[in-house]
């Protein structure tokens, strides 16, 4: 049974991306549209859409054209919207590539999405060159300057002819990501501008929206995530995008401070440096209003605990809370709204910390039983599945991949295990593939992980099934970062673990590591982890 979300459909503007995100700078084009976190660099809205404009034409100048990709190999900078929105409106897709990739990945990247030309940094160069000897493109622009290279002068040059390129939102693709989906290796994401402008639409209800919304963007933007959420939706509010270019603790609370931050995306293990580290309490956090988690499941003592501790001192409380998504979504279907934009009928009901919140606007949600394919009982978990107009157009070049994730009838299959109460509230519990299953239970990891991260010794924590030859079933292996200046002990962590859970969701080993293998996004890395059990 589909269940649609509570709150009404909106409209979706046909627009193209850049239409749609830019337009709220020309109500205030000389507010501060992006500011870099560590210089101060500073470019208003209305510079913001007259850049994207000369970055439009001058890659219409250099001989690209509509449909052409262009790979982005940058941290996050000012810029960087800059660059994505200007070849978006010069009809080209444009590619992100994460920061981290080897030559190798990147090389496979470029080849497989057909990129005629690579946009990067001179510090990513050395990656760059040795992966474009592997797949060469038609050119290299270094933003930074580098000899024998365009640069972003070159990007913003005030020759070229403007360009008017007729774009169809629906059809027409804008962004390119890679992600593995549910299984297997990386696979290009096809987004196209419909599926970006309904994902900022669809979100607009159940924000609070306030005048002067300061956005921290430390999230990478080669991710759907800070691509989507932080930038393009920060920007159409005609709110203040401030970067870094990653994450470093004592960079991320000097922002927040001294450029009031009113919201923060991010991921779980964030809140754990919120929560745990001695660092926060030097800092004045008192302007952050939300903080929303997403990327990976966020456990519900953890959020209160960051609550309780940015709650001293402040003059109004902070709001820690999640959402959920994938980049086949665009990346988001379910978020929890802002106090005071609770879907009808459900008008201050306090949405579980633990849980992903509501389907937003425009979208249909089922709860499928994976042994039997059929809808899961009322109460019951099932696999999410996922209807709606930020669905993706599907895998490039791979029909098999495409159908194996999207059905015929448009359902998305997340992968995702997630169960709905009473309110149309969901909360996801794990992953399909991710289920340790052991005699005949279903063991969540993320479940295992937050009651260790409860555990003052820990952290962070990471959990995944290992093989047990005798029964041929797996049994839980715990990968623990002690605290510093912690002795805490194997036994001590399965005895903790004892005490807290079932006896079939007991630690069965204990592995110390000096940090858990993650995502730029913040996803555990467990096939590294497997690797090494």
């Amino acid at each position: 049974m589909a269940l649609t979300s509570p709150y009404p459909d909106v409209e979706i503007p046909n627009l193209s991306v850049p239409e749609f995100v830019l337009a709220a700078g020309k109500e205030r084009p000389d507010a501060p549209a992006l500011i870099d976190g560590l210089k101060g660099d500073v470019i208003t809205h209305g510079q913001l859409s007259a850049y994207v404009e000369r970055v439009a034409a001058n890659l219409h100048a250099r001989g690209l054209r509509k449909g052409d990709v262009v790979a982005v190999f940058c941290p996050n900078t000012p810029w960087y919207p800059v660059v994505f929105h200007g070849i978006a409106a010069a009809g080209c897709v444009m590619s992100p590539i994460n920061s981290l990739y080897t030559p190798e990945e990147i090389a496979f990247q470029l080849k497989d999405s057909g990129a005629k030309t690579l946009i990067t940094i001179s510090l990513f160069m050395d990656r760059a060159a040795a992966a474009v000897e592997k797949s060469p493109v038609d050119e290299i622009v270094v933003l930074d300057g580098m000899e024998g290279h365009a640069n972003l002068f070159d990007l913003l040059g005030a020759d070229a002819p403007a360009v008017q390129v007729d774009i169809d939102p629906a059809d027409d693709l804008v962004t390119l990501p890679y992600s593995s989906g549910t299984t297997g290796l990386p696979k290009g994401v096809m987004l196209t501008h419909r599926n970006l402008v309904a994902n900022v639409a669809q979100t607009r209800a159940l924000i609070d929206l306030q005048e002067e919304e300061r956005i921290i963007a430390v999230l990478p933007f080669f991710h759907i995530y800070g691509l989507t959420v932080l930038m393009n939706q920060g920007l159409q509010w005609g709110a203040t995008v401030v970067t870094l270019p990653r994450f470093d603790l004592e960079d991320f609370l000097r922002t927040i401070q001294e450029y009031k931050i009113t919201r923060a995306f991010v991921a779980p293990p964030i809140l754990v440096a919120f929560a745990k580290h001695p660092l926060i309490d030097q800092y004045d956090l008192s302007s952050l209003r939300s903080i929303l988690s997403g990327a990976a499941p966020l456990d519900e003592q953890l959020a209160l605990a960051v609550e309780q501790r940015l709650r001293k001192g402040a003059d109004t409380g902070v709001t820690v809370a999640q959402g959920y998504g994938m980049t086949e979504l665009s990346p988001v279907s379910h978020t929890t709204p802002d106090e005071g934009h609770e879907p009808p009928g459900a008008e201050g009901y306090q949405v579980p910390k633990g849980s992903v919140g509501f389907a937003i606007p425009n979208t249909e949600c089922r709860l499928v039983d994976p042994s039997t394919g059929k809808d899961a009982a009322e109460g019951e978990r099932g696999e999410l599945w996922i209807r709606g107009p930020q669905v993706m157009k599907g895998y490039l070049n791979n029909e098999k991949a495409t159908a194996e994730t999207v059905d015929a009838d448009g359902w998305l299959h997340t992968g995702d295990v997630a169960v709905v109460d009473e309110h149309g509230c969901y909360t996801v519990v794990d992953r399909v593939k991710e289920l340790i299953k052991y005699k005949g239970y279903q063991v969540a990891p993320a479940e295992l992980e937050a009651v260790l991260l409860g555990h003052p010794d820990v952290a962070d924590a990471a959990v995944i099934g290992v093989p047990d030859k005798e029964s041929g079933e797996e049994l839980p292996k715990a990968f623990v970062v002690r605290a510093p200046g912690s002795e805490l002990s194997e036994d001590a962590v399965m005895a903790f673990m004892a005490e807290k859970v079932a006896p079939h969701k007991k630690i069965r080993f204990v592995e110390f590591i000096d940090a858990v293998p993650k995502s730029a996004a913040g996803k555990i890395l467990r096939k590294d982890l497997k690797a090494r059990a």
